[in-house]
């Protein structure tokens, strides 16, 4: 272990001195918390339209003159429903006490309707005032948009950092064979400390970038209030999500370095890495879509099967509420799928990492001793 620790070491010390690497984290921290006050810096004015039922519009542009506002008149509470539910109005006021609602109301919204009644109502009567009640006339879809959102922003993340830390492992691994340099460290190493520590090495460095973007995506996200929309259970999501891009990055890192020992040149990497490049971006594409359908058959089903379920199944969780029966299944079968390509992965590096020249063919290194 002590071989694979000093492995480990060089790689992250190598990485984090890097102009690089410091320049590339501080743009994707300043991105990243850009993004998350985006929606207020140029969301504008919001606008509504709502319905009254037995009721006198509330002067909602009074108070704030930046919401545009246009009220629709509903004969009955029937025909109110029917219009929230079509989605033809935000809300609705009742007799003026009461708010009819698709889900949970707009957080401004419900706001701003609430202080403008108690002012009209106390300006009025100067008494005790009841504050409006919101009723729900359709499915709580209070989290939906936000857990849309979180799934959408959690497919890139997990993308591109698991592609970039895998492409890094295949440069290395080809790098270090063409440069001879492999030649001198297996010397003090043997192979397996060697592939384990460039892996483990680059994957801290693939963690220190995820945890930047978690810890300023939802450091930022509190301080503009987008936070509140978040659904319940977002610190274990947050664990979640490091769990499965570690499983990811073990799988897809390990084929990477093994697909990099058949080759001695950096021109050759991207030839031995397409397959590998085109298994990532099938599972990218399949959580896309699982974002959107996370209770499809294709996104559940999916997300059981090592390596998709490393990208679909952290997806899924965002998405909706995933039993913990699946993520625990699906979690056991992606470790024990990154167990059996360590093993494969270790094989291939090994017999072929020394070997120069030509580009080696896979079955050739399997059958060779």
């Amino acid at each position: 272990m002590n071989g694979l620790m000093l492995v480990a070491e060089r790689e992250i010390s190598t990485q984090v001195r890097t102009k690089g690497f410091v320049i590339g984290l501080l743009i994707t921290v300043v991105l990243v918390g850009a993004l998350s006050f985006a929606p207020k810096v140029f969301g504008g004015g919001d606008s509504y339209t709502l319905g009254t039922v037995n009721s006198q519009p509330l002067p909602l542009q009074q108070a704030a003159p930046d919401v545009e506002v246009e009220w629709r008149e509903f004969p009955d509470e029937a025909a109110a429903k029917q219009a929230v539910l079509d989605g033809d109005v935000d809300a609705v006021l009742v007799d003026g006490t009461r708010v009819l609602t698709d889900g949970e109301i707009d957080q401004q919204l419900g706001v701003l309707m609430q202080s403008v009644n108690r002012e009209v109502k106390l300006g009025a009567a100067g008494v005790n005032i009841e504050p409006l009640r919101m009723q729900s006339v359709g499915a709580d879809t209070r989290y939906e948009a936000a857990r849309t959102a979180i799934a959408t922003i959690l497919v890139f993340v997990l993308f591109f950092m698991i592609l970039g830390q895998v492409v890094m492992v295949a440069m290395g691994v080809v790098e270090e064979k063409g440069s001879r340099i492999v030649e001198i460290l297996l010397a003090s190493v043997r192979p397996w400390q060697l592939l384990g520590g460039k892996i483990l090495g680059l994957g801290v460095v693939g963690l220190i970038n995820l945890a930047a973007i978690l810890v300023v995506g939802l450091g930022a996200a509190a301080v503009s209030g987008l936070s509140a929309d978040f659904p319940p259970g977002m610190a274990g999501l947050v664990v979640a999500v490091v769990v499965w891009f570690v499983l990811g990055y073990a799988f897809f890192a390990t084929l990477a370095a093994a697909s990099g020992s058949l080759v001695s040149r950096q021109e050759e990497v991207n030839t031995v890495m397409t397959p590998l490049t085109m298994v990532i971006m099938g599972t990218y594409f399949v959580a896309f879509y699982a974002g959107n359908e996370p209770t499809g058959t294709l996104a559940t089903v999916a997300s059981f099967i090592p390596p998709f379920s490393s990208m679909i199944m952290p997806v899924r969780m965002a998405a909706t509420e995933v039993p913990l029966w699946q993520v625990l299944l699906s979690m056991g079968l992606m470790a024990a799928g990154v167990v059996a390509v360590l093993a494969f992965g270790a094989t291939v590096y090994r017999r072929a990492v020394l070997r120069t020249g030509a580009r080696l063919k896979l079955m050739e290194v399997l059958r060779s001793h």
